[in-house]
């Protein structure tokens, strides 16, 4: 059951490993907000910007080692957040994040590819829980937000995401390359990043943010003991 102990994680990580996200005021307009501004100050201040911006949601789909999954979250400010992530191959799980430990839940499908028949018996409507690492929050908008890969960028021909108006960046490393849009009106928040190339290929979307997201942990009665699980594995 190691494997299940990251599972959370990596359902976040794969998404902000692809992203250093959101903007910044702007006059609103048809004046671009980013006027003189390099692409890297762009990305800086977004970055800044998305943590002040507390809760969003975000959707997309991610490639890792051959398998397409479909990810959703909901992020409350605290850095708690709950979604699901999941394939029609290897099954679908529900994932939570409330303080300091984690949960998830997948259907039969999911549970058998990660640990067999017994374990998706033993699981069957259940979550599983796990403490965070370090107890801190899985999607804290510190790591999710980090503007560290956020470097060397280039804007290109403005674009848009969704009827919304958006300043583009790019980013490219060996056969890799990262897109960020940021919104040009209103609040510049982040809307989208596409990354192509062999390292993780995927597409995140961004929206509601500032929107209150509740996140609360399972039922005591409907979570099984870590314990349990390790002796039965």
């Amino acid at each position: 059951m190691a494997a299940n102990r990251k599972l959370l994680a990596v359902a976040v990580t794969c998404a902000a490993a692809i992203i250093g996200v959101t903007g910044c005021s702007s006059d609103g307009g048809d004046k671009d907000p980013f006027d003189g501004m390099s692409a890297d100050k762009i990305a800086e201040k977004a970055s800044k910007a998305s943590k002040d911006a507390g809760s969003y949601r975000m959707k997309g789909q991610m490639k890792q080692s051959g398998q397409v999954s479909d990810i959703e979250f909901a992020v409350a400010e605290s850095g708690d957040c709950k979604g699901t992530m999941g394939s029609a191959e290897k099954g679908k799980a529900e994932f939570l994040s409330a303080g300091e430990f984690s949960y998830s839940k997948g259907d039969d499908k999911f549970w058998e590819a990660t640990g067999g028949g017994a374990t998706a018996e033993l699981l069957k409507g259940r979550w599983v829980k796990q403490p965070n690492k370090g107890g801190k929050a899985v999607c804290n908008p510190d790591d999710m937000f980090s503007n560290k890969n956020l470097k060397k960028l280039k804007r290109e021909d403005d674009a848009e995401v969704g009827g919304a108006k958006a300043a583009v960046l790019t980013r490219k490393k060996g056969d890799e390359t990262t897109t960020f849009y940021v919104a040009l009106e209103g609040k510049p928040y982040f809307l989208k990043v596409v990354n192509k190339g062999s390292d993780g290929p995927g597409t995140v979307t961004f929206s509601d943010y500032g929107k209150s997201v509740e996140v609360k942990a399972p039922p005591a009665s409907e979570v099984v003991d870590p314990k349990k699980l390790a002796a039965g594995s």
